[in-house]
């Protein structure tokens, strides 16, 4: 959803070789962003925001379930499953508009084809958003990297406690199934976590040390967006049986 908003205002901005503030409605005041750049800056901290606090959710209910089964069963339902979506996005909604309300600046960054709240160059009231939203990043980051190491340790615990004994097929397929899992929660968890970092450093070196350089930020942004585009192959190609069969030769080589 996020990719099928912002491209076509990204796509309009090089057809009509125009930066998004001269593409929508000025600013209510002289040199304000645009109302489609302000749009942008929201969308774009919106969508960094609201996946990750749904992977938070994945990340614990996949613990839950791993290491604490029997209060998966009883507490966790569809219904609660089914309202944790619109809530985490509501929730995020109302935090990213904090900058249209004048708690933070969105700010026009080169080549003038996307915009985002500035992260350095402006007053204390300016700089605490992009640094609450950088350590609310961060305490995501860091529970879903926790919630994914735990259960990683449940898979291989439960691998390891497979019996040996018996035909080949019902002693290793269970195991190697634990194995698949283990092996795509670990490169979803270090690809989110590499692509995540960039944005909370800038962020608070932004806000601390006053280091104001565009290309930086850009780079940091890339990052964040190569996650959202590289994890969905990462895991689409690891289910396919030919990666699988690789990997599991793989493992039984180190074996």
């Amino acid at each position: 959803l996020g990719k099928c908003l912002l491209s076509p205002i990204v796509l309009a901005a090089y057809a009509y070789n125009r930066s998004l503030s001269e593409l929508g409605p000025g600013g209510r005041t002289e040199g304000e962003p645009g109302v489609l750049c302000q749009l942008f800056a929201f969308l774009m901290a919106f969508f960094g925001l609201a996946p990750t606090l749904l992977l938070l959710a994945m990340a614990l209910e996949c613990w839950l379930s791993l290491g604490h089964p029997y209060f998966y069963r009883r507490h966790l339902t569809r219904r609660l499953g089914a309202t944790l979506g619109p809530a985490a996005a509501g929730l995020c909604a109302l935090f990213c508009a904090l900058p249209l309300l004048g708690f933070g600046v969105p700010m026009q960054y080169c080549p003038g084809t996307w915009c985002f709240i500035r992260m350095a160059g402006g007053g204390p009231r300016q700089l605490v958003f992009p640094v609450l939203y950088a350590s609310l990043m961060g305490l995501l980051v860091l529970a879903i990297g926790t919630c994914n190491v735990s259960s990683m340790w449940h898979l291989y615990s439960m691998a390891r406690r497979q019996p040996r004994r018996g035909t080949p097929t019902t002693a290793t397929t269970p195991r190697m199934e634990e194995f698949d899992h283990l092996i795509l929660l670990g490169l979803m968890t270090v690809l989110f976590t590499i692509c995540s970092l960039p944005l909370i450093i800038r962020a608070y070196m932004g806000a601390f040390a006053a280091d104001f350089n565009e290309n930086a930020d850009l780079s940091a942004l890339r990052f964040l967006s190569v996650n959202s585009i590289v994890d969905p192959w990462v895991f689409i190609i690891f289910r396919t049986s030919v990666f699988r069969m690789f990997i599991r030769r793989v493992c039984g080589r180190l074996n």
